[in-house]
């Protein structure tokens, strides 16, 4: 195998083991295959070339091209006597990886966070209203397993502010730092 070959060989196997990971952030392998390409092709691509070199339609293209967009994973560039739109990757996965993470975790946390809180306050009313074993015996049980709950899910929304904030990056890397040592 000449060197040629293998340099593209390394690029299709990143590029296919990124598309084959792309559920994770709840797309297709096709986008996928559109952000790898245009993750090492070093240049802005218009729908037209990216078609061309995946051999895909124009039509699974611009859709591809318009999830990538809603996931700030790729930018519309413009360059000088270009008419076509133009894009290219914005190559700060790390950044991704926060956009991606912070938005679907922290809507779930939310709406988890306040069902729970409602069904807390619920279960404290019935508490104080009745006298019945059974009852009395179930509202606690959920009572208890609601508050480990909340408990969760104000320890996961400090993760994600830890994200949110970059606070994440100085922890791991004081980490990784004592490793070393």
């Amino acid at each position: 195998m000449h060197n040629e070959e293998m340099v593209a060989q390394a690029r299709e196997r990143v590029i296919e083991s990124v598309a084959q990971n792309m559920h994770l952030y709840g797309v297709s392998p096709s986008i996928g295959r559109i952000y790898g390409t245009l993750y090492f092709v070093n240049r802005p691509m218009t729908l037209d070339e990216l078609k061309e070199e995946l051999e895909m339609s124009k039509t699974s293209m611009s859709t591809g091209v318009r999830t990538l967009l809603e996931l700030n994973m790729v930018e519309k560039v413009w360059r000088k006597g270009e008419r076509k739109d133009l894009y290219q990757v914005k190559h700060d996965w790390y950044q991704n990886f926060i956009d991606r993470f912070s938005t679907q975790w922290r809507k779930g946390t939310q709406m988890n966070l306040d069902a729970s809180l409602k069904s807390l306050r619920d279960l404290e009313k019935v508490l104080s209203n009745t006298e019945d074993e059974d009852t009395v015996k179930k509202a606690e049980d959920h009572l208890q397993k609601i508050t480990y709950a909340i408990e969760y899910y104000t320890w996961l929304n400090k993760v994600i502010n830890l994200f949110e904030s970059k606070e994440i990056f100085e922890l791991t890397r004081s980490q990784n730092l004592e490793k070393e040592k």
